[in-house]
């Protein structure tokens, strides 16, 4: 070999190390702080001057703590400029989501987790926020009130949801995401990430929000959008970057389009002869589907691809048997659908959840496929599913025969009458109808036939239900004393002079969890009936009660060994002494006790 070569692939390598270290200890921009975000100095001219604005209107939401008919607690708060901040506290006036914390897994209602999904997906909850103008956006700022920390992600929608015509092609961008943190402090803060530059304007923004590690419920009060009406050009200060990031960065890229290159990835036709397999071929069947089952959608996509051996393998039906789809919200239609469905004829859980919404999948394609992979279908979560109308319900009722968890919650798209053919469903055994327009004109009589009817009811959740009396919960207490799990909270026309509360403790000795949340009847009666009967009880929610005394809280935690939770938040008798010395004599309990500055 010429010696020239060596010399040239010497000075190749130097030149390569050169341009790596130059990126790395550039001294005319600042190395980038993440591997998802190039933040960029953009040279605002007065022409294009930056604009600022606060959210015009909430458009969308997962969840909340307050209800449909007031602005205590709601999502809606987040409309306008602040009414809490720089305050720090406890505030009706805020948006507060339903959970926090991991207490809600940890009940008997707790669904099981999907599989296969994956790691950087997180999101618990959402809100999408519109704004007046659309503008190229430079940063978002999120006022928080009370324990920050649970924004963990910030899109950006192409869609005018102002526009009047019909929505052009709708495309979603991640501004900024992040793994969920813990935040010590509880005290109010202008969360300021830095976001990356996106080449479409926009006035419509979704948080995501995780509050797995909050201690408390979070509380947002205004959303802050800045941009620019024109694009930026970057300036000639722009930051260098290191070429792993380029190289992590593309590798997101793609993944990100794998969901929209659906049926292309799953094609075989595109496969051809290669080489020999070598001895991979050569594993029993059922070892190879074992090690697939570890991939996540994406990742069989690519997979696919590879060999015709391997398409086969990923294309099994036994490979969806569990097949969460919530992930892929932003990129799901009807065409991703169609290409799953020939492999989806065994699935058992489908979750559907935030998926379909403007446009993406419509009620045609969604009963195609159903009428295909509806059979088996045992689990079916469709939470904030807002394409769903009754035709979708009908076509649930008669595809879905063994159908025993339906998820709608959120979907309050969905007419009263739709809810009729829930009824065909016999084998339902889980039934979510959270921010429903279900129509029940007395619960008492619901609350009746459920006792009658339902002898090995576990849970149930009647949170917010503004006309069940004593005379309901009496019927729930005497035909479901299997109950381990029962939310009252905000019903306000329960009375503890009724006996109600009492004869509930004494009539359900497995209860683990009890909610009671804003009911200031409330008293040491109750709780100390609680105390001699439901010795298992785990979580007990008594927020806002003027009538119990901290004596009381010492003999129930004395005498429930398990309880886990116990939030006295607004209880005019326990202060903030009581609860230092409650929770100095019982580690183990977590005492939540909110305050308002």
């Amino acid at each position: 070999m010429s010696p020239v070569f060596p010399m040239l692939t010497v000075l190749t390598m130097f030149y390569y190390m050169c341009l790596r270290r130059r990126a790395r200890t550039a001294t005319r921009g600042e190395i980038m702080n993440s591997h998802r975000t190039v933040e960029s100095n953009s040279r605002t001219s007065p022409l294009n001057a930056e604009v600022v604005q606060y959210a015009k209107e909430v458009v969308d939401f997962s969840s909340h703590y307050g209800s449909e008919n007031s602005m205590s607690y709601t999502m809606w708060n987040l409309a306008g400029v602040p009414n809490v901040f720089p305050s720090s506290g406890d505030f009706t006036q805020t948006a507060v989501f339903r959970t926090y914390g991991t207490w809600w897994d940890q009940c008997p209602s707790a669904p099981v987790p999907f599989e296969r999904t994956p790691a950087d997906f997180q999101s618990q909850d959402y809100v999408e926020l519109a704004f007046e103008q659309q503008v190229y956006p430079t940063a978002v700022h999120v006022l928080e009130t009370y324990h920050p920390g649970a924004v963990i992600r910030i899109l950006a929608c192409s869609a005018n949801p102002y526009s009047p015509g019909p929505l052009a092609e709708v495309r979603w961008e991640t501004l900024w995401s992040e793994k969920p943190t813990k935040v010590n402090a509880s005290q109010a803060r202008q969360f300021k990430p830095c976001i990356k530059q996106i080449n479409f304007p926009t006035n419509l923004i979704r948080l995501e929000i995780n509050s797995s590690l909050l201690d408390y419920y979070t509380e947002l009060d205004a959303v802050v959008l800045h941009g620019t009406k024109d694009k930026p050009m970057l300036s000639l200060k722009t930051s260098l970057i290191d070429m792993n990031d380029l190289e992590e960065d593309d590798y997101e890229e793609k993944d990100e389009c794998e969901m929209d290159n659906l049926s292309k990835t799953f094609s075989s036709a595109a496969l051809r002869e290669g080489p020999s397999n070598g001895y991979f071929d050569k594993l029993p069947y059922e070892l190879i589907q074992l090690i697939l089952n570890h991939l996540t959608l994406p990742d069989l996509c690519r997979l696919a691809q590879t060999c015709k051996l391997l398409n086969q393998h990923c294309c099994d039906p036994l490979q969806y048997i569990h097949l969460n789809l919530q992930p892929y919200w932003a990129k799901l239609n009807d065409t991703s659908l169609e290409f799953l469905q020939a492999r989806c004829t065994l699935v058992q859980w489908l979750n559907l959840s935030w998926t379909g919404n403007r446009g993406f999948i419509s009620v045609a394609g969604f009963s195609r496929f159903l009428k295909v992979c509806g059979s088996e279908l045992v689990r079916l979560e469709l939470s904030c599913s807002h394409f769903l109308n009754e035709t979708c319900l009908e076509i649930i009722s008669e595809m879905c025969p063994n159908l025993q968890d339906l998820n709608l919650s959120s979907c309050d798209k969905l007419p009263p009458q739709a809810f009729s053919h829930i009824a065909k469903l016999y084998g339902l055994k889980r039934l979510v109808l959270y921010r429903t327009k279900v129509e029940i004109e007395d619960y008492d009589v619901t609350a009746s036939m459920i006792g009658a009817k339902c002898k090995k009811l576990q849970t149930l959740d009647l949170w917010r239900c503004k006309n069940i009396t004593e005379n309901g919960i009496a019927e729930l207490a005497s035909g479901c004393p299997l109950l381990e799990e029962l939310d009252l909270g905000w019903c306000p026309t329960l009375q503890s002079s009724t006996g109600c509360f009492a004869r509930l403790a004494r009539q359900l000795p497995n209860l683990q969890k009890l909610f009671l949340t804003a009911n200031r009847s409330v008293c040491d009666t109750d709780i100390e009936e609680l105390a001699c009967n439901c010795t298992r009880l785990r979580q007990l929610d008594i927020l806002g009660t003027r009538m119990v005394s901290p004596a009381s809280l010492r003999k129930l935690l004395e005498s429930c060994k398990d309880l886990s939770l116990l939030d006295v938040s607004f209880c005019s008798q326990i202060d903030n002494r009581a609860v230092l010395e409650l929770s100095a004599s019982f580690p183990k309990v977590f005492i939540k006790k909110s305050f308002t500055q």
